[in-house]
């Protein structure tokens, strides 16, 4: 019974934490430092001070309501003497607590608020695992194994049969012979795997302060899209006036001080694509961050690119152009004639001036449930 009450505070605890997030989710999406601490499944999230109520017991023998001697008059739970002085403060006193939450419940959370759609794989063939589950019951096996239930059944049943049961006296002590452990059982489950690309302006006009936009975003994007596939490859390309394939910590810490090509970034990123995925079997998404600053006549080559090699190839293509009040950003002008034009459905475009459009962005990019 006791473990039962705990376990439904847990769940409280639980539901409660989830509740505070839903509330404050724009505000912890535009703050990058939870990401720093992600872990390999949790990650920590700063919420205000919640506690399930209980009883406190103070320390025995140091004074109190009904404790020792006292006078009448006495007055009782001032908490201070007459001699102290001091001021009231004007505000609560808000207290913080670090939780732990799955990045599972994370992704929950973040589709349940965005209202974002379940996504539906394309492509008809799927890859096969095996996987393994503890439903089978053996003779052997490790005691941490040990299924308790059926092990006390059979030395129950062995009691009986031999006569030795006695019902005044119910001692059940299982022997060897009664042990029954847990066995995996293998299943073949059926996975759609999917490659998500993300590339990177990384020129002189690309700042930290862009960068660290970008960052926020495809850690969210991230996450949402590891909720809907089993199996993820995130692949990581950055450019300016020339592209290539990094790895994720150089490509939230590259600076580069050229030009810029986008179309540089779209050759490799088709490149890669059609020689390396069976797209049969494979989901393929990109999403592309720049200032829109595009050199000279590379605009055109970009998306003859884009609408003829890549949109025809992936699940989706996402563009998002992190502002910057001292270049043109031309580049997104260009793509919207192509959205109005082709009608491309699995094209997304956002223009994200600050951290503080990146919800909105998150919700223009996933919100097609590609």
């Amino acid at each position: 019974m006791a473990n039962h009450k705990i376990d439904q505070d847990h769940e409280r605890f639980r539901e409660i934490v989830k509740g505070a997030i839903k509330k404050d989710l724009k505000k912890y999406i535009t703050h990058g430092e939870m990401i720093g601490r992600k872990g390999k499944d949790l990650v920590s999230i700063p919420v205000p001070q919640i506690d399930i109520p209980t009883f406190r017991y103070g320390n025995r023998e140091t004074g109190g309501v009904g404790q020792g001697d006292g006078e009448e008059g006495t007055v009782i739970g001032s908490g201070q003497n007459e001699d102290d002085s001091g001021e009231a403060g004007e505000g609560l006193g808000e207290h913080i607590q670090e939780v732990d939450i799955t990045i599972e419940e994370l992704a929950r959370i973040l589709g349940d608020e965005l209202e974002l759609p379940r996504i539906e794989p394309k492509g008809s063939q799927r890859i096969e695992t095996e996987k393994y589950r503890y439903i089978g019951i053996r003779r052997s096996g490790p005691e941490s194994l040990k299924h308790f239930k059926r092990t006390y059944r059979e030395a129950m049943r062995r009691l009986i049969s031999s006569g030795d049961y006695d019902p005044e006296n119910p001692v059940i002590i299982p022997i060897r012979e009664d042990k029954r452990y847990k066995a995996p059982v293998p299943k073949l489950v059926q996975e759609c795997n999917a490659v998500i690309f993300y590339l990177m302006d990384v020129s002189g006009s690309m700042s930290d302060d862009m960068k660290e936009i970008v960052r926020i975003e495809a850690f969210w994007i991230d996450t949402w899209l590891r909720s809907q596939y089993k199996g993820i490859i995130s692949r990581y390309i950055i450019h300016d006036a020339a592209a290539k394939e990094v790895s994720e910590d150089a490509f939230y810490h590259t600076r580069e001080s050229g030009g810029t090509k986008i179309s540089t970034a779209y050759h490799l990123f088709d490149r890669i694509v059609t020689e390396e995925y069976d797209l049969s079997q494979w989901n393929v998404y990109g999403f592309h961050f720049s200032d829109g600053d595009n050199w000279g006549d590379d605009n055109a080559e970009s998306i003859r690119l884009l609408t003829d090699q890549i949109l025809p190839k992936v699940n989706l293509f996402c563009y998002g152009q992190v502002g910057n009040q001292f270049v043109s950003g031309q580049f997104i002008e260009n793509l919207k004639i192509i959205l109005a034009e082709q009608k491309a459905d699995n094209l997304a475009l956002s223009l994200i001036n600050s951290k503080q459009d990146i919800y909105d962005s998150i919700r223009t990019f996933l919100g097609k449930g590609k």
